[in-house]
Parts: structure tokens; C-alpha cells; sequence
């Protein structure tokens, strides 16, 4: 049975992509910030409450949902 080689080593595989997953972590924070400065009335548009609203801005960029740490 023949062996698969890879083009890249592994770990050149995952810090490629090292500028990207910090883009969307950056991104993560902007969007959680934003959301704590809502005002009350645009949070109950979406469904959100202030002490959740503040208990999401206050989470690390890293603890990121599972679908997007790819």
C-alpha cells in the first residue's frame, strides 16, 4: 500500500492560516464590544438582554463558537 505524503508539513498547514484566524478573532471582539453598546430598545429588537448583552462582550476573543474555529 503506497504512503501519502504530504506537500506541506503540518504544522506550516496550520500557521498558513495563523493571519486569518486572527482576522476573525479581531473580528469576534469588534462584534461582541458593538454589541454591548446597544442601546436597550435596539437589544429587544434582536432579543437580547443588558446581562446578556454584557456577559457576551465580556467573553475572551478566544472562546469563540465551535464553528468558527474551523
Amino acid at each position: 500500500m503506497p504512503t501519502l505524503r504530504l506537500a506541506r508539513p503540518l504544522a506550516a498547514l496550520r500557521l498558513s492560516g495563523l493571519p486569518f484566524r486572527i482576522a476573525r478573532l479581531a473580528t469576534l471582539a469588534r462584534t461582541r464590544m458593538g454589541l454591548a453598546r446597544l442601546d436597550d430598545h435596539l437589544l429587544r429588537d434582536i432579543g437580547v438582554t443588558r446581562d446578556q448583552a454584557v456577559a457576551e462582550a465580556s467573553r475572551t476573543p478566544w472562546d469563540a463558537p465551535s464553528h468558527w474555529k474551523g
